[in-house]
């Protein structure tokens, strides 16, 4: 397995030959160094002697009795391990649940297990009441430190009474191919599960510090990982108007509409809301996000001798349409007469993929395919989808690069770029082809990178 940025060495990203390989090379490399969730942690914490510094927050650790550390996402176990090197030999337990084959390793103190993603799994299961067992031990006197990057919520599987883990995957699985946003399936999560939402925080005693690797735009605590430390702002009239909002409510388990039901009739206790008395003793630190990604970037690509142009706003919608877009725009920068040189354009964030068919593929290649079909013929000009975790979708790709040739190789395969779009089979088509970005684990997650580099002929 490739080691991933956490494991003292970077990533290896393997690129589709072309004139701009080596200036991609370093872009991306520069937005995973500037995710790199180790040295975030170790950043946004520190410890001299008796405090420990957090951000704005100061813990005086003479009046902390025990430390606990629990986490879950892609980047849980490097966070972990920062932690323990802040606090050195504070640390009475560390648990964190992960997926992407980490190893804790037999010195470290980190208890670090595996669990389904993006479907959730018993492992998972098991994971998440663990957690819940560490919170709830702990005292006023106590503090937990709690874990969150990318790939929380579907690591945290813990039904609400009357439910089960099946009934989970299946809403999930649904909500995964409608082309919901995270928000709308961690709304409807949050309000079927018994951790997330703030559960996790009303389940100890203890004060609460959440450091955050962010995966989801305007960083809200509430959405990242489901919000298990966070107050919910959503309700189950919420939830069942997303449900609604996809054509689902009839497609739901009946145990999930009876729940669902009876939350709306108040049979079913809420979420704990912003002004619960349980968030006095909550601190939320983000560490690192999309926005630093995407920055770190621009930087070396403006070194790199390209005019960086950056897009600010953090980029939602349908793949599909996001990429086409973005080709075009690729396509009339290359076409322009007079470009003073090279341009690089930046975006970061997350779309959706609303699957209507049964091909294979992830929202950064269905993007890229939809740039390639925009953008066909025209020289000079690349574009990119790049998942930062190193997986996109359900497939070892991170993402793919495309260019004005690459429908035209396709055909030459015999290969219609238009109907793997059609079919959302996007990876199909660049396994066939050519084009994917291949890293492995990265150890990190905050969303996508989407790029556009022109090079005017000289």
């Amino acid at each position: 397995m490739p080691h991933g940025l956490h494991q003292g060495g970077r990533a290896p990203l393997n690129l589709p030959p072309s004139a701009v390989r080596a200036d991609l090379r370093r872009i991306l490399q520069a937005a995973l160094d500037a995710a790199d969730p180790h040295a975030a942690v170790r950043c946004a914490l520190s410890r001299t002697r008796h405090t420990l510094r957090a951000a704005g927050r100061i813990y005086d650790l003479r009046r902390i009795r025990r430390v606990a550390v629990v986490g879950a996402g892609k980047a849980a176990l490097p966070m972990a391990r920062a932690v323990s090197e802040v606090l050195r030999g504070r640390v009475e337990s560390a648990f964190v649940v992960t997926s992407a084959g980490a190893k804790a390793g037999p010195k470290s103190g980190i208890e670090a297990v595996e669990a389904g993603h993006p479907v959730p799994d018993r492992r998972g299961l098991r994971a998440a009441e663990r957690m819940l067992e560490v919170a709830s031990s702990l005292g006023s006197e106590d503090l937990l430190i709690v874990l969150l990057s990318g790939g929380a919520s579907s690591l945290l599987p813990l039904p609400d009474e009357g439910l089960t883990l099946a009934d989970k995957q299946r809403v999930t699985r649904m909500l995964l191919r409608s082309g919901a946003t995270i928000a709308e399936l961690n709304a409807v999560r949050k309000h079927l599960s018994a951790i997330k939402g703030g559960r996790l925080a009303a389940a100890t005693r203890a004060q609460v510090l959440t450091l955050i690797l962010s995966d989801v735009g305007g960083d809200d605590p509430g959405v990242i990982g489901s919000g298990p430390t966070a107050p919910d702002r959503t309700t189950f009239l919420d939830a069942v108007r997303i449900i609604r909002r996809y054509g689902l409510w009839e497609r739901l388990p009946p145990p999930v509409r009876i729940h669902l039901v009876e939350g709306l009739a108040g049979w079913r206790s809420e979420t704990p809301k912003p002004r619960s008395r349980i968030f006095r003793r909550v601190a939320h630190v983000v560490v690192g996000n999309n926005r630093l990604a995407r920055e770190a970037a621009a930087v070396v690509a403006g070194r790199s001798g390209y005019e960086s142009v950056l897009i600010e706003e953090f980029v939602t919608g349908e793949a599909s349409l996001v990429g086409r877009w973005m080709g075009e725009l690729g396509k009339n920068l290359a076409n322009r007469t007079g470009l003073p040189g090279p341009v690089c354009v930046l975006a970061g964030g997350e779309l959706t993929v609303t699957v209507r068919k049964a091909g294979k593929g992830g929202r950064a290649q269905e993007f890229a395919l939809a740039a390639a079909l925009a953008m066909q013929g025209s020289s000079g000009v690349w574009v990119v989808g790049f998942g930062t975790d190193g997986r996109d979708g359900p497939t070892d790709a991170a993402g793919a690069m495309v260019d004005g040739g690459t429908v035209a190789r396709g055909k030459k395969k015999r290969l219609a770029a238009a109907a793997h779009l059609k079919n959302n089979d996007s990876y199909g088509f660049f396994k066939k082809v050519g084009g994917h970005v291949i890293t492995g684990p990265t150890g990190t997650n905050v969303n996508d990178l989407y790029l556009v580099l022109v090079r005017p002929p000289k």
